[in-house]
Formats: structure tokens, C-alpha cells, sequence
């Protein structure tokens, strides 16, 4: 990786995730907060400030309310990440994430987001086409707002690829499945939107290996899905891995899918190979699991985490 190189990330729904940690939280009754935090958030705005972490040029694309940005601009000044989001009238949605320490277990309460008009979606897509210029790869990931065409992931994979750039996807639903056959260079499910994705349930990792290789059939790059604790799964043409992280205490589950996403790109721009990419992706995972907000610890600490990922060809234990 240069230092020329340039990562633009899209956030059509961001949001302000607010965390409280909660012991023992019960639903129906008085809970005591006993730790708050407010961080700017989104699945694209996490990625990069994951990505600001590890040393990238980083643009921030998307849709905000201009209501209530100060955390996102007070990020993006921090992290030396260019802010070019398109700013509508109103707020930004939030997320509450309960964190239970005792029972280990996070609770999620989103809001819904702002409904863009044709207007700002037009100003977002120039704002693409505009970063083109100098940037490399684009990171599309998070949810679509409401009354967004769900076709809109599947419209910015084609403009994207037929300027020659790289494109990572990470999404769901209907907008998933319309753009994963416009030829993504990288997407990462999680074992719930793969088999929605297939139209079928997963059951064992050996099914979970086929229907990712069916994706990479259909065009794909690479398919990573993330299987929560019991690691991640790591499929290109010609290569399957499986990545087993290490134990470690988890302060915040905030962005470790994201932090995965990011690991990809800075292993793919290093020129790692498939298990290399593997193990720095399930690295920034367990990197994120350790800090409140979107955050990576040192370069160091990451590290160690990857030399402590096991990592196995998928076929010899599939």
C-alpha cells in the first residue's frame, strides 16, 4: 500500500450509536446505566474511521442531518478523514446499544433515519463521481433510508466498476441482493443475510462454503462472512479459508463487522494473500471488540491479535 492510495466510504442511513452498560439490564424495569458513550456511527462512517486508524487517505461519503453532525464532524477532524457528506435538513438517527457486562449480551434499539428527496440523492452521486477522480476503492455498506429505490447499491456498483474502481459491499436486504450480481469486489455477510441472500437456511460450514462459492460463481471477489465468535469464513476463486480468532474480553460489539471490512481492504492493498487477509481482517475485529467506539488499538496491539488468528484451508475441515 502507497500513501497515494485513497478509501472513500458511502453511508446512505449513518447514525449517533449511543452505548450504555447496563449490568444485568431487565426489560420492565428501572436499569441503572453505569457507563455512556455517544460516538458518530453507520456502518461506512465506522469502516472509516477503522480505516483512519490504520493510516489510509479516508473520504467519508453520504447523507447526513445537518441538525445534529457535531459528533461526525468532530470525528472526521480527529481522524484527518475528508468530510464529503451531503447534509439534508433534520437529524441523524440514532442507535441505543445496551450492553449487559453480566450476561453478556447487547441490546439494539434503531431509529428510523432521514427519508433523502431525489434532490440530495443526485448531489450524493455527483459528490461519488466527483471522489472518482482520485480515489481507488469504495466501501458501500449499511442500510438504505426509506423511500431509497433498492436498486440504488446495485446503480452505484456499475457506475463505480465501469470507472475501473474497486468496490467493497456490506448491506442487506433487498439492496444486497439487487447489487451482488453487479460484480462486487468484496462483500461480507453474516451467516443470517448469506442464507437470506441464497433463499435458503446454512446449516454447518460446509453448506455455508457452498453458497459463497456460488456468489464467487456469480462474479464476486472475495466473500467473507463473519460468524460471530466462532470466526469468519474467507472465499475467493481458487481458495477458501476459515479464521478462528483468539478469546479476548469485549468492551463494545460497536463496528466489528466494519473493523472486518476494513482489515480486508488494508490486507488486499498489502498484497496479502487469502489466509494473510484472513487473519489481519479477524485482527481489526478483535481490535474493534476492545474499544469503546469505532476505534483500533496500535498497529502492535492489532498485530498480535493476527498472529494469534488460526487460520485453516476451508476444504481440509469443511
Amino acid at each position: 500500500m502507497t500513501n497515494s492510495t485513497k478509501i472513500a466510504t458511502l453511508s446512505l442511513n449513518p447514525a449517533i450509536d449511543q452505548t450504555a452498560r447496563v449490568p444485568e439490564f431487565t426489560a420492565g424495569r428501572v436499569n441503572r446505566v453505569e457507563q455512556e458513550q455517544s460516538d458518530a456511527g453507520g456502518k461506512g462512517v465506522n469502516v472509516a474511521s477503522f480505516l483512519a486508524d490504520f493510516g489510509p487517505r479516508v473520504a467519508a461519503t453520504g447523507l447526513l442531518g445537518a441538525a445534529n453532525a457535531e459528533p461526525f464532524v468532530a470525528l472526521f477532524a480527529r481522524k484527518g478523514i475528508e468530510d464529503r457528506f451531503v447534509r439534508l435538513p433534520g437529524r441523524t438517527r440514532v442507535n441505543v446499544k445496551i450492553v449487559d457486562p453480566i450476561l453478556d449480551q447487547v441490546t439494539d434499539i434503531n431509529f428510523p433515519g432521514l427519508e433523502p428527496h431525489p434532490d440530495d440523492l443526485l448531489r450524493m452521486t455527483e459528490t461519488i463521481d466527483s471522489l472518482c477522480a482520485d480515489t481507488d476503492w469504495f466501501v458501500l455498506s449499511g442500510s438504505v433510508p426509506a423511500g431509497v429505490r433498492a436498486t440504488i447499491y446495485a446503480e452505484l456498483v456499475t457506475r463505480l466498476k465501469a470507472r475501473g474502481k474497486q468496490v467493497v459491499l456490506d448491506a442487506s436486504g433487498a439492496p444486497f441482493s439487487e447489487a451482488v450480481g453487479c460484480g462486487p469486489d468484496i462483500i461480507k455477510p453474516n451467516i443470517e443475510e448469506l442464507s437470506e441472500l441464497v433463499g435458503r437456511p446454512l446449516k454447518g460450514r460446509a453448506e455455508v462454503l457452498a453458497a459463497a462459492r456460488s456468489l464467487v460463481e456469480r462474479g464476486v471477489g472475495l466473500v467473507a462472512v463473519s460468524m460471530g465468535a466462532a470466526g469468519a469464513l474467507f472465499v475467493e476463486r481458487g481458495g477458501a479459508v476459515f479464521a478462528t480468532p483468539s478469546a479476548i474480553k469485549v468492551k463494545s460489539t460497536v463496528g466489528a463487522g466494519d473493523a472486518m471490512v476494513a482489515g480486508l481492504v488494508v490486507g488486499t492493498l498489502h498484497g496479502l494473500d487469502l489466509a494473510g487477509r484472513a487473519r489481519l481482517a479477524t485482527a481489526f475485529s478483535l481490535g474493534a471488540l476492545g474499544e469503546l467506539g469505532p476505534n483500533l488499538p496500535g498497529a502492535e496491539v492489532v498485530e498480535s491479535f493476527a498472529a494469534r488468528v488460526q487460520v485453516s484451508a476451508l476444504d481440509a475441515v469443511a
